[in-house]
């Protein structure tokens, strides 16, 4: 029914199984006792928890949100039930090893079971997905023993994490910190400050939290070069886990926000009403190079919440379609007694809908290949090359995603139309809740300038070429594809302005250029999304062509009667139109870009304000 949480599981098997060769990793150590038929089950019990446990609370605890009442943060009825449900189902740490407390199973398909939960509830997802990446900081870079019991309890979801950055003074200029962090002997440091929009900063779901803070020692250099970080616990401990005292992390307020009500996002005072001690992690100045371990994994994950919310946006706004009568159809408008009809029959309403499912797919295709690329960098021969790749598409899938996420939500809206901006219906809540996600983890026009500033320029420009050559491999395979020739032109096309722009904003830097990169750095990002989602639905849709060919030669039906009959030919079939629509409709985008940022305009820094 149209208001009711689904899971496109077609399309994330698809992505798994016939696009990624995620069976294919069991030829490493590290999987060689797992295959398909455990992966599958691992996944339909996902859906199970996804559509069951979670989807139905989604709405009534955004209704509700969390509350601060004495200091204590209380999370809304039942959603610390289901996350003890969630914590004893092994759902926190999927693809953490299991003598860290996870499950030890591939990353691409941790993320498929995100996916699903995600969608389910976003909100909730964000308290185990912070916990999780910081307990990956902690096993990397904290070399005390107590970390041997300390990761997995994170990794079942004993103990909570968070990150620490953002502070009312500095916001997305972290190199402002205010925070102190004054040495007080045996290695602790009293830490003093406030830092702001902390999402789980508390909760009342765990016995301890540990914070992860950034702050400045009292010889600091200024800038990012003097951050150090720090681990900061609600309640001190020792050295075997045993719990001590309050270590005055206080919670001065939560905010009441557009979405995610469900997330508590605090203001937390650290020193509060007593002394806070922390311990510093790494060396003196290695905050922010340590912090981006967590932080890209972060950005990450905002990739995937925003295909996830994307996805279910569609899926809500296609059922309804489906059942929702309204009008008559387009060739009988002039007979007011014709049949009414529902509304996906309307070339408008199947427009929208295309646009959503065209960015879904696309998005999922994205996000799914960074996760293969993690882990690949971690067991293939060629480690540094997968690296390298994750580096480069980190801003895109979190920037592009997230962009693209609320325009699927908003389109959702108006297939609904009134009901769509009810809240009866979920798709208000979606948009309220998908916003968030091209601000927090870095604004997207951060993302921006990293992709340009960092990725573009690293070893003097090969991490990108070496990239566009992983890109024309799989144009390659849609050359393959006879029916997809002009699909295939286009992406090739658009393919070259992404080159050719690239080297005219890298020449305009190396000329001392510095503001026509900076500039357009955020419309350069959405370029380059495009043109890699264009890539990315080719190849599916030229697999997807060469299964249907093979289903039409084995069947001798027509391809409308096998469509009809046949589920699997319906969605191959589906697949190839998907991907025309984006290549024909959204691609050309691409070419609008170049010429703008060929022009070189600088209006909007030459106005007036």
């Amino acid at each position: 029914m149209a208001g009711e949480y689904t899971v496109d599981m077609r399309d994330i098997h698809f992505n798994l199984y016939e696009v990624l060769d995620t069976e294919g990793l069991s030829q490493y150590p590290v999987y060689g006792e797992l295959n398909k038929e455990l992966y599958d089950m691992v996944l339909e019990e996902a859906r199970k928890f996804s559509v069951t446990a979670m989807a139905p609370k989604n709405a009534d605890w955004d209704k509700q949100g969390c509350t601060l009442e004495d200091g204590k943060v209380t999370t809304p009825d039942g959603l610390a039930e289901v996350y003890q449900q969630f914590c004893e189902g092994g759902w926190l740490a999927p693809s953490a090893p299991i003598d860290l407390g996870g499950q030890g199973l591939p990353r691409v398909l941790a993320l498929a079971v995100m996916d699903m939960m995600c969608g389910a509830c976003p909100a909730f997802l964000i308290y185990p997905g912070l916990t999780v990446a910081a307990a990956d900081l902690i096993h990397h870079f904290v070399k005390d023993d107590f970390t041997e019991w300390l990761v997995p309890k994170m990794n079942y979801g004993e103990w909570a994490g968070t990150m620490c950055l953002t502070e009312p003074g500095a916001g997305t200029a972290v190199g402002d910190c205010a925070t102190k962090a004054t040495p007080i002997g045996d290695g602790k440091f009293a830490i003093e400050g406030a830092k702001l929009f902390i999402s789980g900063g508390d909760q009342d779901m765990t016995e301890n939290i540990l914070h992860l803070v950034l702050a400045k020692t009292p010889d600091a250099d200024p800038g990012v070069r003097g951050l150090s970080l720090f681990l900061v616990p609600k309640f001190r401990f020792d050295a075997e886990g045993n719990m001590g005292d309050y270590n005055h992390v206080g919670t001065g307020n939560i905010e009441h926000k557009m979405g995610i009500h469900a997330c508590s996002t605090c203001l937390l005072n650290f020193g509060d009403g007593g002394e806070c001690q922390g311990t510093m992690i790494g060396n003196d100045g290695d905050g922010i190079r340590i912090m981006f371990h967590m932080m890209n994994e972060a950005r990450t994950a905002v990739g995937l919440q925003s295909m996830a919310v994307g996805a279910a946006s569609y899926q809500a706004a296609l059922a309804y379609a489906k059942e929702r009568v309204q009008g008559v159809s387009f060739e009988n408008m002039k007979d007011a007694n014709a049949k009414r009809v529902e509304i996906i029959e309307h070339p408008d309403i199947r427009r929208n809908l295309m646009l959503m499912k065209s960015k879904v797919e696309a998005m999922r295709a994205l996000t799914y290949r960074v996760g293969y690329y993690d882990e690949l960098s971690k067991l293939s021969d060629d480690k540094e090359k997968y690296q390298n790749f994750c580096d480069l598409l980190t801003p895109i899938v979190k920037a592009h995603n997230s962009d693209l996420c609320y325009e699927v939500a908003s389109t959702g809206i108006q297939v609904l139309g009134g009901y769509g901006y009810c809240g009866e219906y979920p798709l208000e809540q979606y948009a309220r809740d998908a916003k968030i996600f091209s601000i927090y983890e870095g604004a997207n026009g951060i993302q921006a300038l990293d992709l340009m500033g960092r990725k573009l320029t690293k070893a003097s420009g090969m991490l990108f070429m070496t990239f566009m050559g992983e890109m024309t491999d799989l144009i390659e395979v849609g050359k393959g594809c006879a029916a997809l020739a002009d699909e295939t032109a286009l992406v090739e096309k658009a393919q070259q302005a992404l080159v050719e722009t690239t080297m005219k904003l890298g020449q305009a830097g190396m000329m001392g250029d510095k503001l026509t990169p900076v500039l357009n750095a955020t419309p350069y990002l959405a370029m380059f999304g495009d043109t890699l989602f264009g890539v990315l639905l080719l190849q599916q849709a030229a697999i997807a062509q060469g299964r249907l060919d093979e289903l039409l030669a084995n069947d001798g039906a027509s391809l409308d009667d096998l469509c009809e009959r046949s589920d699997t030919a319906r969605y191959y079939y589906n697949k190839v139109v998907t991907a025309r629509f984006f290549i024909h409709e959204l691609l050309p985008a691409v070419h609008a870009k170049a010429a703008s940022i060929a022009d070189g305009h600088k209006s909007a820094i030459e106005v007036k304000f």
